[in-house]
């Protein structure tokens, strides 16, 4: 005897009514600018720490490419805290975008541990080094996340 298969349906990442405002919000646009941009300076920096590494020449635009780095995902992490209020009424940490919010946090503490230890000073290169490159590795994995979450927005609109 067969069973009929039961499909669990899988819940939308928008309401209708957050889709209307993720359509009218000025900060969607925004957050659709930076993460490009931010994507392009990780490919730069992470082209110019690799370079250093190899070659142990480039120090100094290497570190600056990874400060750039910095600086531009505290820009879309603070600007996508404005997107997810106008959104969904909270600064972050709302449902649709929890754990994509809790591994950007960690992120942006690995890039900051890296700025730390470049003010601090006191460590080799290579130890900076390999802090940014756990920030770049941890920020691939947030970057899938996000993608991801575009994947599944696209395919509620077209269902």
């Amino acid at each position: 005897m067969d069973v009929p298969h039961r499909t669990r349906a899988r819940p939308r990442l928008y309401t209708p009514e957050e889709r209307a405002r993720r359509d009218a919000s000025r900060w969607t646009l925004v957050q659709g600018l930076l993460a490009p941009l931010q994507f392009l300076v990780f490919l730069v920096s992470l082209a110019l720490v690799v370079r250093f590494l190899l070659t142990g020449d480039g120090y100094g635009a290497a570190s600056a490419s990874i400060v750039v780095k910095t600086g531009v995902l505290l820009t879309i992490m603070v600007t996508g805290s404005i997107w997810e209020k106008a959104v969904f009424g909270r600064w972050l940490f709302a449902p649709a975008f929890f754990w994509e919010d809790v591994v950007s946090f960690g992120v942006i503490a690995l890039h900051l541990a890296y700025v730390w230890m470049l003010l601090a000073g006191g460590f080799s290169p290579a130890a900076e080094m390999a802090v940014a490159l756990t920030a770049y590795a941890a920020y691939v994995v947030n970057a899938g996340q996000f993608l991801w979450k575009l994947r599944l927005a696209r395919r509620d609109l077209a269902a």
